[in-house]
């Protein structure tokens, strides 16, 4: 039986997957954040389905990081990011329909963004409401169309809500809400695996 995204994601935070999750996407991050920070000083960043916290630690020890926050929908996820780093900015809450009470430089988001039932409106709503005038989005997808060896995931992991799209509608998406300087990569790309989708640009 599928059952929806932060009901699976909150029981893998009980049983130690999500430090699996965060070693197997740490050179698309790495390699993300390389990019979206390179060069910025005193900026203010949020990770977007942040799940145990450990891009915001790896973000927050940057010297040019004046403050990092987390938001996932998996309440056990939140609660594991708090018991690690009790001093950090965590939220639980609907990444659909949330937003910062102050916007912020860089908005990054790993494997998150297709598990949502309207990625679209999301996007849009963080170029509205969660990133300041030449802020910066990043988004890395592992499950897209061009991916093949990634279809089987929604009944491999029982998850009611993962939109399988292809690289175009997802860069169609950061322009129709208003983004500028769209671009697109694939990173770590092997046999049998197209590599994570990054899509970035700026408000």
């Amino acid at each position: 039986m599928k059952r929806i995204p932060t009901t699976v994601f909150s029981e893998w935070a009980a049983i130690g997957r999500d430090e699996r999750m965060a070693k197997g996407h740490e050179v698309a991050v790495k390699s993300m954040l390389d990019y979206a920070l390179k060069g910025l000083d005193h900026y203010n960043f949020i990770d977007a389905g942040c799940g145990n916290g450990w891009v915001v630690r790896l973000v927050k020890a940057h010297t040019g990081c004046a403050a990092a926050a987390g938001v996932d929908g998996a309440q056990m996820m939140i609660e594991k990011a708090r018991s690690i780093d009790p001093t950090g900015a965590y939220f639980h809450a609907d990444l659909s329909n949330w937003a910062p009470t102050k916007k912020v430089h860089v908005v990054h988001s790993m494997e998150v963004v297709y598990y949502l039932s309207n990625p679209k409106a999301f996007i849009a709503n963080v170029y509205k409401n969660w990133l300041k005038e030449d802020g910066r989005l990043i988004v890395g997808l592992d499950f897209y169309k061009e991916n093949t060896v990634s279809h089987s995931w929604p009944e491999d992991c029982g998850v009611s809500i993962m939109q399988l799209l292809p690289e175009a509608t997802w860069v169609g998406f950061f322009k129709e809400a208003g983004f500028r300087n769209v671009q697109s990569w694939r990173v770590d790309a092997k046999e049998n695996w197209a590599g994570t989708l990054v899509i970035t640009a700026v408000k």
